[in-house]
């Protein structure tokens, strides 16, 4: 039997997303990194609404490309700094003596292109992945979904989220509407007059949106006193701290397991309590609240297993997470199995509610 058609709570497609990019942060496989790229994409076009922020996708995509771009630019112009064939033999330009350690230009070797190539690779894997949620989850039912407590940082969030998806709105607002007239054919004229009227509307479309969520109270944080300001604000900090102690305890082997594990859920629970304080004193009434169900919790089980799968390959098949610049990257099961299994989204999940 077909499920419904509806949209999924917001805060499982971000936990599922979260956990794709856990996992390619994890690597500099170019063939693991690519094959993760095609998950999203076909989640993505199969799972996608057709709101505004649902086609802000391929633009995640070319900032993906352009970061791959500038990583590889970027070990050209500060020297290769790895061993090997010289590929580009470029002059050297000498620098003062207080930046030792780094060149710029020089030779440049092919170990140097694919090691940028690979780290531009991560690197854009992860923005699309944020893009892939970014487009798939609904930015306003996510603030809805948000504690109390993070009210305030969550109207900002929003707002901020929600201007790329904005911006792609008015460029083919802005392109149809100079279709159906007749301009300047310059190129600079013509771009003049093209961003103009999308810069203007995506500002004005940003703003309305905050001034209708402030006539409607979001990011304001009621009453107080001084005393519960600073209860909720020490706890806040201190669990900040305790976190940021552990994990650095975790990354760090030479530090005191007592400063890792403990200290990690020591702040966690501080920090806990510091939102349980502060969403005491924010009032906010919820209609028709996101419910999470099987769909929701299996989307989350599969970013959760695509994570831990990305986290034992990193740490027992070095070879393939980490594949040597001078042979050919492997691929293992596990490793396909990992890349592959973010696909289960599509089969655990209903189709959408407004299809594309």
């Amino acid at each position: 039997m077909t499920a419904l058609p509806r949209d999924l709570h917001p805060v499982a497609w971000w936990l599922w997303a979260i956990g794709l990019a856990t996992a390619a942060s994890l690597t500099t496989n170019p063939w693991v990194l690519l094959m993760i790229v095609g998950v999203v994409a076909v989640v993505v076009t199969l799972r996608r609404t057709d709101h505004p922020w649902a086609r802000s996708f391929r633009f995640y995509v070319w900032l993906g490309v352009a970061a791959v771009v500038l990583r590889v630019l970027w070990r050209v112009v500060l020297g290769g700094g790895y061993p090997g064939e010289v590929v580009l033999d470029l002059p050297e330009v000498p620098l003062p003596d207080f930046v030792l350690g780094i060149t710029l230009l020089g030779p440049v070797t092919g170990e140097a292109l694919l090691a940028g190539l690979y780290e531009g690779l991560r690197l854009a894997t992860l923005v699309i992945c944020v893009g892939a949620a970014n487009s798939l989850a609904n930015p306003k039912r996510l603030l809805r979904s948000l504690p109390p407590a993070l009210y305030e940082i969550g109207t900002a969030l929003v707002v901020a989220v929600t201007v790329l998806p904005q911006f792609t709105q008015s460029i083919q607002r802005v392109r149809a509407a100079q279709a159906l007239r007749a301009g300047d054919t310059g190129r600079v004229r013509r771009l003049r007059r093209f961003l103009v009227p999308v810069l203007e509307d995506t500002f004005d479309r940003s703003l309305a949106l905050a001034a209708g969520m402030d006539t409607r109270g979001y990011g304001r944080s009621g009453t107080a006193s001084p005393g519960e300001r600073r209860t909720t604000g020490a706890l806040l900090l201190g669990g900040l701290c305790g976190v940021a102690v552990g994990v650095y305890a975790l990354l760090d082997q030479t530090a005191p397991r007592l400063l890792a594990g403990p200290m990690l859920a020591l702040g966690a629970a501080v920090a806990i309590a510091g939102l349980v304080s502060a969403g005491r004193r924010v009032e906010r009434t919820r209609y028709r609240p996101d419910r999470w169900q099987g769909p929701e919790l299996a989307v989350v089980a599969v970013g959760l297993g695509v994570a831990v799968l990305g986290w034992w390959v990193s740490h027992h098949q070095l070879l393939v997470a980490y594949p040597a610049l001078g042979s050919a990257p492997e691929v293992s099961l596990t490793a396909l199995a990992a890349a592959l299994l973010g696909l289960a989204a599509v089969a655990v999940t209903p189709p959408p509610a407004v299809t594309r």
